[in-house]
Formats: structure tokens, C-alpha cells, sequence
């Protein structure tokens, strides 16, 4: 199904770390961009390439107005990012697709646990996710979220989601850091470690993975002979 497009205007950049920047985008046509957590939307980019569209989750959840929140990853070798990141400003204007996917369903329940496992920017959908939570008070069981990345300074959100930890209940945040000699914040090494420690028991749980490929693979892999039927995994990979 071929996909609506908008206009859109870029009305706020922040730089997060080098590699990383949040890019707010306004659609002028419409008062309300309607979306659900855990979608994703598509930039048609002026770059040359057979596939000029680039997908990025929205990290910002629904709140009835027309803009919405990306954190992006610089990939170098790439076409989509280096564009956004060299040539797009403030007030730039891109066409922005209508958002599509359906990663954080099924619904949130008061029957299961849920275990969100990112890498990276893979946090986009699981902020989305949070916030809306708490815009609409949804009653659920208990929420971990385990963030991978290499160094401290690569840590996304870190103060709103400690935040959010004091805030929801039965939410825990852990940060992972596979590069970082003595952290002082969260555990050396990798997401693995923490979800095969934390659901030892089986209990059970609805488990969504975004992020690196390498780390979607290995943790379906993990997961399944932890005795966890692969409908209960969904996930959602960036390059």
C-alpha cells in the first residue's frame, strides 16, 4: 500500500551526542498527526539513491497536536542520515509519510509482564510507549527496560527515564554499557546478561526488541531457549 505524504517543517534540532540528534517536525496541514506508540513514519530525502525514503520510529508519544519527536543515529557510510544530519536546519522542509507499524501491540494488559530490550536509538518506540502510558494511566503489570550501548555518553533519555522509574509504577530502567571500563551508572556488558538474569523464572512476559540487528537475532535465539514462544517476541531492527 503505497503511503500519504505531508509536508513537514523542522522546528527544533538538538544535538545529543555527536552521533546522535533529535529532530522535531511540525505538519502545518493537519492539528492533529494521529499515531499510535511504537509506529514509525517515513522522510522522503533529496539523496541520490534508488530508495530515497528513510523509516525512523517517533519517539514522542500521541498528545493531539502535529508534532512529533525523532532520535536519529548517524551512520556515515549511509545517504539518509548524513543529509539530515549536514543539510537539514531549522525550518528546512521535508515531505514526513503517514505513520504505519503495528510493534508495540498487542494492547498493554494487566495479565503479563513486559520486558522492552533496545540498543541505540532503538529507545525511540519504548519512549513513545512510557509516555503514552502515562497520558492515558493505563493499568499494567510490571514494565522492564533494558538499554544497551557502548559508553556513558551514549546513554538516550537517561534523566527522564530515571524519572519515569520513580513516577510509573512497577517500572525499572537498566542501562548496559559493553565499552565502558568502571560505569557509574547501570552494568557493564551486554542487554543478554540482564533479561536471561531477570526472567530466570519464566514467568510470563510479552518481550519487544529494537535496535541492532545483531542484538535482535542473538535475543530471539536466547529467548526461545528460555522456553518463551516466539509469539511472545516482537521486534523491530535497525540496520
Amino acid at each position: 500500500m503505497p503511503y500519504t505524504f505531508y509536508n513537514s517543517e523542522v522546528i527544533e534540532i538538538i544535538d545529543v551526542t555527536p552521533l546522535v540528534k533529535r529532530f522535531f517536525f511540525r505538519i502545518p496541514e493537519m492539528e492533529n498527526f494521529n499515531f499510535a506508540p511504537g509506529q514509525f513514519v517515513q522522510l522522503d530525502l533529496p539523496i541520490d539513491s534508488k530508495i530515497k525514503t528513510r523509516s525512523y520510529s517517533i519517539a514522542s508519544a500521541p498528545q493531539g497536536n502535529n508534532i512529533i519527536e525523532l532520535v536519529i543515529s548517524l551512520n556515515a557510510e549511509g545517504l539518509g542520515t548524513p543529509y539530515l544530519f549536514n543539510e537539514v536546519k531549522v525550518g528546512s522542509k521535508l515531505p514526513l509519510s503517514q505513520p504505519a507499524g503495528k510493534f508495540m501491540k498487542p494492547p498493554v494488559t494487566t495479565e503479563v509482564d513486559i520486558c522492552l530490550i533496545c540498543t541505540g536509538t532503538g529507545i525511540a518506540p519504548f519512549r513513545s510507549f512510557l509516555l503514552d502510558l502515562i497520558h492515558k494511566n493505563t493499568s499494567h503489570k510490571n514494565i522492564d527496560l533494558i538499554f544497551g550501548t557502548r559508553y556513558e555518553k551514549d546513554v538516550l533519555y537517561i534523566d527522564e527515564m530515571e524519572k519515569l522509574s520513580q513516577t510509573i509504577p512497577g517500572f525499572s530502567f537498566t542501562t548496559v554499557l559493553s565499552r565502558e571500563e568502571n560505569p557509574s551508572i547501570g552494568k557493564k556488558g551486554y542487554v543478554h546478561q540482564v533479561y536471561q538474569e531477570l526472567y530466570v523464572d519464566k514467568r510470563p512476559t510479552n518481550f519487544y526488541l529494537c535496535g541492532w540487528k545483531v542484538m535482535i537475532k542473538e535475543a530471539i535465539q536466547n529467548l526461545q531457549d528460555m522456553g518463551y514462544d516466539k509469539k511472545a517476541i516482537k521486534f523491530e531492527l535497525y540496520d
